[in-house]
């Protein structure tokens, strides 16, 4: 990576964690998934933005955020080539990602939903046999359509604003993602609704290169001091409209 120089910031616990960048922790992620992560006002903001901030603030540094495909990031490909110190994109931990990057401890609870245009009735993925049904690539959404959905035809888009469009055009009848991004498109753009909820028992995690044990460890102790003393919650009720689950 070009310009690229490789520093030492101290942990919590006394430690020594390797950054990517003099100064900065460095993240990898996909705009835009709004509320997660999205550009507003030519800054990037959002719910993991002002997560990963917290581990900044710890190593006494600031966040720089890189805006790259999801599929560098989930197969830890950017983390590997330095791209970026972790990668937070609303990313669930999975055995497959496990197999390239390491994950932090969960800091978020979430399932999948199917989006559709107001009034439309499809309200389960039975209900869209025979009809096209929007997906994001590389995503747990995909496939839970693929494995749940026989019979309903798959439309892969590259990045969520494509896959909202696309419903919004009637490119395709449906859409199915994260719940917490859906919910969050609905309240925006009432003529859309969320119209079912699959109970897939997600989580997600900040990701780091493999081995990486230094910062995974302060990610990790970051997210549960967070927890213990309200910085979560008030995060959380920034960017969501209900209290966290705990």
């Amino acid at each position: 990576m070009t310009g690229c120089t490789s520093t030492e910031s101290t942990a919590t616990d006394g430690s020594k964690v390797e950054l990517v960048n003099s100064g900065k922790l460095t993240t990898c992620t996909h705009l835009p998934y709004e509320p997660f992560q999205s550009r507003q006002d030519n800054k990037i903001v959002g719910f993991d933005v002002d997560l990963v901030d917290l581990v900044a603030k710890e190593l006494k540094v600031t966040q720089e955020i890189v805006d790259t495909p999801f599929e560098g990031i989930q197969t830890g490909e950017d983390l590997n080539a330095r791209k970026c110190d972790v990668a937070a994109a609303g990313m669930t931990i999975t055995d497959v990602r496990e197999e390239n990057l390491d994950f932090s401890a969960p800091y978020f609870e979430a399932t999948q939903a199917l989006l559709t245009k107001k009034g439309a009735a499809f309200d389960s993925l039975a209900s869209l046999k025979g009809k096209k049904l929007g997906v994001q690539q590389g995503t747990t959404g995909e496939e839970y359509a693929k494995k749940n959905g026989p019979g309903v035809e798959t439309v892969q888009f590259e990045d969520l604003a494509l896959l909202l469009t696309a419903v919004k055009t009637g490119q395709v009848d449906a859409a199915v993602n994260d719940n917490g991004v859906l919910f969050e498109y609905v309240r925006k753009n009432p003529d859309t609704e969320v119209t079912a909820e699959f109970e897939t028992g997600e989580q997600y995690g900040v990701g780091v290169r493999t081995g990486n044990d230094a910062l995974r460890k302060e990610i990790d102790q970051v997210i549960k001091a967070a927890r213990s003393d309200g910085r979560y919650d008030e995060i959380y009720k920034k960017w969501f409209p209900a209290a966290p689950k705990k």
